[in-house]
């Protein structure tokens, strides 16, 4: 499981959250009571990496939805590296 310190939907509410976990990147923000959610490849940053290698997913901002998109980063993470 991916370590998420200091990520609470408060912190969501007023900044985007970003990390890595198993060579791939994640950036989580939120917008119209929605959590976005979007995993992309190492080595660049988010703003550096082509729209074609970003995979997005929306959740509910809320406590649950702020839980579903970790488990959702970190099964597509692992899916990724077993392609």
């Amino acid at each position: 499981m991916i370590a998420t310190p200091g990520l609470s939907i408060n912190f969501l509410k007023k900044e985007n959250y970003t990390g890595s976990h198993a060579g791939s990147r994640y950036y989580l923000s939120s917008a119209d009571d929605k959590i976005k959610v979007c995993i992309y490849p190492e080595p660049w940053c988010f703003e550096a990496t082509p729209d074609d290698d970003k995979i997005w997913n929306e959740f509910p901002l809320s406590p649950e939805g702020l839980e579903d998109a970790i488990e959702w980063i970190d099964s597509s993470v692992s899916k990724t590296k077993k392609a």
